[in-house]
């Protein structure tokens, strides 16, 4: 079923259009409910043109598109009157130059602790190393103080043929922190999100409400979100995105054709 070449004076409402596809699917309101996760008196209100359970325009958009795609419509030309209705829709925020700008903004007067702890895991490493290689391991800790590094207990050399005392291996040293994959500030929350497995719509807030990004997402495609506060995100078709926060991929977004709403905050996040 397509609405995209009647006249506006013969092309049904958006309501009906859906409620005549439902229909003609062979779905029940109850059906449509549970495949898409919108709730029962949303879609009644959508088949009736009565947006008002939507919450806002952003979200009656997500509705939509997920309503037509288990009724088999095509969804933009449902959004695009729905716009045409409201008067059209604002222009989106660019998200890239605003990414850009918080990314090389420089942060004064705050230290280091990354290169640091790498720093010092480099010199005990380092130091550890060089007191086995030249016999400092007889059994006493290598350093003195609070922190202090285990005594390592000498093993009786065994006799080769030839007589020589082979020469003990040495031990090797810890591993690198995982405090040193951290490359996202912790003052600051960034997303990033990719249509992985198909196209998704998202939109997208910071923490004063404003609006960064609001439109489709087609495969492979991905935006970047940075604000020092929080970032409220709703995305369509859920299933198919891969989302990483604060450079740490979140497991399960949502499943496909589901509309899932997330807000993240600075720091790190549950995967």
């Amino acid at each position: 079923m397509s609405i995209g070449n009647s006249s506006e004076d013969d092309r049904p409402s958006i309501g009906h259009a859906i409620q005549q596809a439902r229909i003609a699917a062979g779905l029940t309101v109850d059906e449509v409910s549970t495949t898409t996760r919108v709730r029962v008196p949303i879609v009644q209100g959508i088949e009736q043109d009565d947006f008002s359970r939507c919450g806002g325009d952003v979200y009656a958009r997500g509705h939509l598109r997920t309503l037509a795609r288990a009724v088999g419509l095509d969804p933009e030309p449902l959004v695009a009157q729905f716009d045409g209705d409201r008067g059209g829709r604002p222009e989106p925020t660019p998200a890239a130059p605003l990414f850009e700008a918080e990314r090389i903004r420089p942060e004064r007067g705050r230290p280091n602790w990354t290169a640091a702890m790498v720093a010092a895991i480099v010199v005990v490493v380092g130091f550890v190393g060089f007191t086995l290689f030249s016999g400092g391991g007889k059994g006493g800790a290598v350093a003195e103080g609070e922190n202090t590094v285990a005594p390592v207990q000498p093993t009786k050399p065994a006799a080769g043929k030839s007589g020589k005392t082979a020469r003990p291996s040495t031990v090797p040293g810890p591993g690198p922190s995982e405090s040193a994959i951290a490359g996202v500030p912790k003052d600051k929350v960034t997303i990033k999100i990719t249509a992985k497995d198909g196209q998704s719509w998202i939109s997208a807030k910071d923490a004063n409400g404003r609006l960064l990004e609001d439109g489709l997402l087609k495969k492979g495609e991905s935006r970047t979100f940075t604000d020092k506060k929080r970032i409220d995100l709703v995305v369509g078709n859920a299933g198919v995105v891969q989302l990483f926060v604060n450079g740490k991929e979140v497991e399960k977004v949502g499943d496909k054709g589901a509309v899932e709403r997330l807000s993240y905050s600075a720091g790190p996040q549950a995967g």
